[in-house]
C-alpha cells in the first residue's frame, strides 16, 4: 500500500501492528491485547484524518496510484459478460476511452469511461486517460448503439482531461465533445454518470451528460484542474491547494451547487482501501438509480434531463 503525506500517521500505526502481529505468531507470547489497542487506535485515526479532508486531499486521494480505474469497475461489476467494443468508424481506436456492452443482475447495460494506465507502459498506452475526438465518436458511436437496442447507458468518469495535442485540436476536439454533449442531452435511454476518480474540464464533460450524475466521497469535478488554475493566476503550482479550496470541486461542493445529484460514500480510507466494498457500493447505486429511471417514458427521460441542466446556475436573490 503506497501512502500519501497526510497518511503517514496511519502508515506508522499499520506497521506497529502489523509488527506486533507478527511477534504473536512467531513466538510464544500473547500479544492479543497490545494489538487490539494499537487496532483501536489506528481505527480511530483513519477515522480522525478521514473525516477532516480537504479539497487538495481529496484531489491527492482520486489519484492513487491503487485507486482502481475504469475497467476494475466494470469487470467487478459485470465479470465475464463484459464486451468490449473498438473503434468509432472513422479515424482509429482510442484506448483512452473504453466501451462496451456487460450485464449486471440479468440487465444488460452499455458502459463508457475513460481508462488510465497502471506503470509506465500502460499509462502510455492509454495516454493518461486523456482522450483524443475518435475517443469521444466512439463513445457517441456506442450511446446511438444503446438507444438503438433500448440499453441504459453507465459512464464512468476519471480523466485529468481531453487530449490538447496539436493533432487532437487537428481532428476536431472541441466539435467531438460538443456534439457529445447535444447528442447525449437527447438520447432516449437512461444515462447514468459516475465520477470515479478525476473529473477535469470538457474531457470529462464530453461522456458526463445523464440523468443521475453522482460523485465518489473522494473525487473532483472541475472546469480546470487546482494546478492549471494556480499556473495561470500565480504562475507557479505552489498555490494549487489555494486553487483546489476556491474551485469548489469536492463532491460535498457539487452536490450544493447542485451540478450533481447524489454522492456515494467510499470505505473509510478512500476506494482503494477496500476495493471490493468499492466494487459492491458503486453496483448497488448503478441498479437503484436504473430502478428509478427505467419508470420514465423516454420523452420524460429527454424533458427532465434537458430541464436538470437549464436549471443548473440559475440564481435569485
Amino acid at each position: 500500500m503506497e501512502y500519501l503525506d497526510f497518511e503517514l500517521p496511519i502508515k506508522e500505526l499499520q506497521e506497529q501492528y502489523n509488527k506486533a502481529c507478527e511477534i504473536g505468531l512467531d513466538s510464544e507470547v500473547d500479544v492479543t491485547d497490545t494489538c487490539q489497542q494499537i487496532k483501536q487506535k489506528l481505527d480511530n485515526k483513519k477515522k480522525e484524518i478521514y473525516s477532516n479532508l480537504d479539497a487538495w486531499q481529496r484531489v491527492q486521494l482520486s489519484r492513487h496510484p491503487n485507486r482502481p480505474y475504469t475497467l476494475d469497475y466494470i469487470n467487478a461489476i459485470c465479470g465475464s459478460t463484459f464486451m468490449e467494443l473498438h473503434g468509432d468508424r472513422n479515424f482509429g481506436d482510442d484506448k483512452a476511452m473504453i466501451g462496451g456492452l456487460g450485464k449486471v443482475d440479468e440487465q444488460s447495460f452499455m458502459f463508457i469511461g475513460q481508462q488510465k494506465g497502471y506503470n509506465t507502459k500502460t499509462r502510455q498506452y492509454r495516454n493518461f486517460g486523456m482522450a483524443n475526438p475518435e475517443g469521444y465518436r466512439k463513445a457517441l458511436r456506442l450511446m446511438k448503439k444503446a438507444e438503438k437496442f433500448n440499453l441504459p447507458i453507465v459512464a464512468l468518469v476519471d480523466t485529468p482531461g481531453a487530449f490538447p495535442g496539436l493533432e487532437a485540436e487537428e481532428r476536431g476536439q472541441g466539435e467531438a465533445i460538443a456534439r457529445n454533449i447535444m447528442e447525449m442531452s437527447q438520447l432516449k435511454v437512461p444515462i447514468i454518470v459516475i465520477i470515479i476518480g478525476e473529473g477535469a474540464s470538457g474531457g470529462a464533460l464530453g461522456i458526463a451528460v445523464g440523468d443521475t450524475v453522482m460523485m465518489l466521497e473522494n473525487t473532483w469535478y472541475s472546469v480546470i484542474s487546482p494546478e492549471s488554475c494556480s499556473s495561470i493566476l500565480w504562475r507557479s503550482w505552489e498555490h494549487k491547494k489555494t486553487a483546489a479550496e476556491a474551485l469548489k470541486l469536492t463532491a460535498n461542493d457539487m452536490k450544493k451547487l447542485k451540478i450533481i445529484d447524489k454522492i456515494i460514500k467510499e470505505p473509510l480510507g478512500g476506494a482503494h482501501s477496500n476495493r471490493e466494498k468499492a466494487f459492491e457500493i458503486v453496483t448497488k447505486s448503478i441498479l437503484s438509480e436504473f430502478e428509478e429511471l427505467k419508470k420514465l417514458s423516454p420523452e420524460d427521460l429527454v424533458e427532465k434531463r434537458m430541464q436538470k441542466y437549464l436549471d443548473i446556475g440559475v440564481y435569485s436573490d
